[in-house]
C-alpha cells in the first residue's frame, strides 16, 4: 500500500510539474508573438530589419504550429556525487521534445532531446551509469494531447547501487514495459517520433556530426527512417545559423511515402524543412513521356555522364580567324595563334560550360586592355565593358563557345545518329545507342515529351553547364533505389554538405538498385561515408523477419540477417484455394483486432481487391489516403509504409510483376508490425 500511495504522490507531483511547463509553454508562444510585434518598431537598416523580422515571424510561426502532446517523456536524476556526476551533481532534468523555460535567463523546465545533457538519457546503462542515479520514464495514454491527466504511469531505473536502491554492479535492470508499449504501439496514420525510444546506436548514429555523412543499412524495423529525421533535427538544433545559410534537404522515394513522415520533424519542434523527392528537385520539365525498360536503363547508367560530357563539349570549337575589335578609330586585333591558346587553355581547366564561355570572353578582353595599357590608353570598367559587349567579341566567343541549354543538348543527342554516335563512340554499343533514340524524334525541343529520365539526363548536362546550389545537408531515404545518374544529381547538391544515406540493399527494387554501397556512395560522391549497419529491429516481430530472412538467401545482395527483439507477434502463412475471398476472410478477422490494416498485393490486383472488400461491406482507401482503417495498395507502393496487421496476397503474382520481385515481396513481407497474413494460391517463392 505504501509503494502505491508513493507513486500516486509521485505522478500527482509530476502532473502538477506538467501543468507548470504547459503554462510556460504558453507564455513562450505568447511571447514568440509579441515579439514579432516589438521587432517591427526596431530601428535598422532595410537589410536587417528584414532579415530579425523573418526570424521573429518565422519562430513566432513554428511556436504557434508546435503539435499538441505530452510535453516531457523523461527525467534524469543524477548523483550527489560531483566525482561522479560533474556539473550535473544532484540536479534533476526532464526530457522533451522541445526546450521550455520561464524565461530565456532561467533553468529549463525541459530540456531539449538533442541537448548534450539528454545523451545520458538514451546512453546510459547499469555498466555505464554516466552519473545519472535514476532514470525515469514517463507512460502516456495514447493519443494524448498533453492534458496532465493523461500520465498514467512512470518506471524509476536505478543506475547506481547505493544502500536505499541495492543491486549488483553492472546488472541490467531489465526491459522497460513503458518502453516497449511505446514502441509496439498501434501505427494508425502518418509516422511519429522516437525521441522517447531512441536506442544507443541510433543515437550514435542521430548525434554524429555536421561534417561525417553516414550510411545506414537498415533492416525492416530497425528504424533506419527515423534515425535520419531525427538526425536532421539534431543537426537543426546543433548548427541553427550553418543549416539555416545552406540548407537542409529530405528526400523520399516518392511523395506517398513523404506524407507519411512529414509529421515527424514539426512534432520535434522543426518545421519549413524541405522535403521532396529526387524527381521533383530536378524538374526542369513536365514529364509526359516514358521509355521502354532497355531505354530507361541506360539512361540510368553511370556511363550517360560521359557521353553527356561529350556532346556538350563537341559544341565547343577552334576559332577560324583573327579577331579585330574597333574602337574609335582604331582596332584592336588579337591573332588566330593566340585566341587558339585561350580556347584550349580554358578547355584543359575543365569549368562549367557557362563559365568556360565567359572566361573566354574575359581572357580575350584582358588581352586588349593589355594592348591599351601598353598604348597608354585610359582604362576603366565602362571601357572594358564596351569591349566585352562589343560585336566581334561576342561573335568570337559565339563561335568558339556557343550558348547551350540542357534541352538542345539532349534533344541533340536522342535524335541525331551522328551525334550520338560520336559522343557514344568506345562507351556504348550500338544496341545501346539503338535504345536511347526517340522513335519519333520532335520538330525541337520545345515539344519533346521528356521522360523521368529524360530529366535525370537533363540535370546531368544543367551540372555540367553551371553548378546547382548546394544543401549543407541532404538525408536520402530509400537510398539503395538510386541510380548511379540520379546519386549524381544528389552529389553535385552536396558538394559542400554532408549526406545521412538511409537503405536496405535486401529491398532494392529498380531496375538499377544498388548492389553495394561502397559503388553507390562513389556516384553520391561521398566514399568516405562511414557505413552503419543497423540489423536489430524493434518493430516487426521476430516471427515476421524469420519468415523475410528466408528470401535473403535468393536475392543477391550481402547484407545480414536482421534479428528482433520483439517475441510478441502473428503469423499465419496459408494456402488457400482462392486468394481474394481468403483476403476478404483475413481483414475481416484483422478488423476485430486494434489497429491498421494494410492489404498487399501486385499492382494488377489492388482494384479486383477493393471491390471484393466493398462487395463485402468493408470500406477501404488508397496509400494517399493515410489514417484509414483498411488500406488496399500495390507492392510497387508498399515501401517504407507501416501497418499493424498486414495481408500479402499470391506472394508469386508480386515476384512475377517486375525484375526485382523478390525484393519487392521481401518489402512487402516486413511492412507489419504486429501481424502478418500470407495467403496463396500458388506455389511460394520462399
Amino acid at each position: 500500500m505504501d509503494s502505491l500511495d508513493s507513486l500516486d504522490r509521485a505522478l500527482s507531483q509530476e502532473r502538477t510539474f506538467h501543468d507548470a511547463c504547459r503554462t510556460a509553454l504558453t507564455a513562450m508562444v505568447e511571447g514568440a508573438v509579441e515579439q514579432v510585434v516589438v521587432g517591427e518598431d526596431v530601428s535598422a537598416s532595410g537589410a536587417d530589419a528584414e532579415v530579425l523580422g523573418y526570424r521573429f515571424r518565422s519562430h513566432a510561426k513554428a511556436m504557434r504550429e508546435l503539435p499538441e502532446g505530452p510535453l516531457f517523456f523523461g527525467r534524469l536524476d543524477f548523483a550527489d556525487d560531483p566525482a561522479t556526476a560533474g556539473d550535473h551533481r544532484a540536479q534533476s532534468y526532464h526530457i522533451g521534445r522541445l526546450r521550455i523555460t520561464e524565461h530565456p535567463a532561467a533553468p529549463p523546465l525541459v530540456v531539449d532531446w538533442r541537448a548534450p545533457v539528454s545523451r545520458a538519457f538514451y546512453q546510459a546503462g547499469a555498466r555505464d551509469p554516466q552519473g545519472v542515479a535514476v532514470r525515469r520514464r514517463f507512460g502516456w495514454a495514447p493519443g494524448s494531447l498533453g492534458d496532465s491527466g493523461d500520465l498514467t504511469g512512470m518506471e524509476d531505473e536505478h543506475l547506481i547501487v547505493t544502500g536505499e536502491h541495492p543491486g549488483v554492479e553492472g546488472e541490467s535492470a531489465g526491459p522497460s514495459a513503458i518502453l516497449a508499449g511505446e514502441i509496439e504501439r498501434p501505427r494508425v496514420g502518418p509516422m511519429r517520433d522516437i525521441a522517447a525510444t531512441i536506442q544507443p546506436e541510433q543515437d550514435d548514429l542521430v548525434r554524429a556530426g555536421l561534417g561525417t555523412s553516414v550510411c545506414v543499412q537498415g533492416a525492416p524495423g530497425t528504424g533506419k527512417t527515423a534515425v535520419g529525421l531525427h538526425r536532421a533535427a539534431y543537426l537543426l538544433y546543433t548548427h541553427p545559423q550553418r543549416i539555416q545559410r545552406s540548407g537542409l534537404l529530405i528526400l523520399g522515394p516518392n511523395r506517398t511515402f513523404l506524407s507519411y513522415i512529414s509529421e515527424v520533424l514539426p512534432a520535434l519542434g522543426e518545421t519549413g524543412v524541405r522535403q521532396s523527392t529526387v524527381l521533383d528537385e530536378i524538374a526542369r520539365q513536365p514529364v509526359r513521356g516514358s521509355d521502354e525498360e532497355r531505354a530507361a536503363a541506360v539512361k540510368h547508367d553511370a556511363r550517360m555522364a560521359e557521353v553527356l560530357r561529350r556532346a556538350l563539349y563537341a559544341r565547343v570549337a577552334a576559332p577560324v580567324d583573327s579577331l579585330a575589335v574597333p574602337d574609335g578609330s582604331y582596332r584592336w586585333r588579337i591573332g588566330l595563334g593566340t585566341l587558339e591558346q585561350i580556347v584550349e587553355d580554358v578547355r584543359a581547366e575543365a569549368p562549367p560550360y557557362a563559365i568556360g564561355r565567359e572566361r573566354v570572353r574575359t581572357r580575350a578582353v584582358r588581352l586588349i586592355q593589355e594592348q591599351a595599357e601598353r598604348r597608354a590608353w585610359p582604362v576603366n570598367n565602362t571601357w572594358l565593358q564596351k569591349i566585352g559587349r562589343a560585336r566581334p567579341v561576342s561573335a568570337f566567343v559565339d563561335a568558339v563557345w556557343p550558348k547551350a541549354t540542357p534541352e538542345e543538348v539532349l534533344a541533340e543527342l536522342l535524335t541525331g545518329h551522328e551525334a550520338l554516335a560520336t559522343a557514344a563512340d568506345g562507351i556504348l554499343d550500338c544496341e545501346e545507342q539503338k535504345a536511347l533514340l526517340w522513335a519519333k524524334p520532335p520538330r525541337s525541343w520545345k515539344s519533346a515529351k521528356w521522360s523521368a529520365a529524360d530529366l535525370v539526363l537533363l540535370d546531368e548536362i544543367a551540372g555540367l553547364i553551371e553548378h546547382p546550389e548546394g544543401y549543407g545537408h541532404i538525408v536520402i531515404d530509400e537510398a539503395q533505389d538510386l541510380s548511379p545518374m540520379e546519386a549524381r544529381a544528389i552529389a553535385r547538391r552536396a558538394a559542400f554538405g554532408s549526406l545521412t544515406v538511409l537503405g536496405d540493399l535486401a529491398q532494392g527494387t529498380t531496375p538499377w538498385a544498388a548492389r553495394d554501397w561502397p559503388s553507390l556512395l562513389r556516384h553520391l560522391g561521398k566514399p568516405e561515408a562511414v557505413l552503419a549497419p543497423l540489423t536489430t529491429g524493434f518493430r516487426v516481430p521476430a516471427a515476421v523477419v524469420g519468415l523475410a530472412n528466408r528470401l535473403l538467401g535468393v536475392i543477391d545482395v550481402d547484407v545480414p540477417p536482421a534479428r528482433s527483439l520483439r517475441k510478441d507477434g502473428e503469423l499465419r502463412v496459408r494456402e488457400v484455394p482462392e486468394a481474394v475471398a481468403a483476403t476478404v476472410d483475413a481483414v475481416r478477422d484483422a478488423l476485430g483486432r486494434e489497429g491498421s490494416i494494410g492489404v498487399i498485393a501486385a499492382d494488377s490486383a489492388v482494384a479486383r481487391l477493393r471491390s471484393a472488400l466493398a462487395g463485402a461491406g468493408m470500406e477501404t482507401a488508397g496509400p494517399d489516403e493515410l489514417g484509414a482503417r483498411v488500406t488496399v495498395l500495390p507492392a510497387s507502393m508498399a515501401k517504407g509504409l507501416e501497418y499493424d496487421h498486414v495481408v500479402v496476397v499470391e506472394p508469386a503474382a508480386v515476384v512475377e510483376a517486375e525484375q526485382r520481385g523478390l525484393e519487392r515481396l521481401y518489402v512487402a513481407l516486413t511492412r507489419a508490425v504486429s501481424r502478418l497474413d500470407v495467403v496463396y494460391s500458388r506455389q511460394l517463392p520462399f
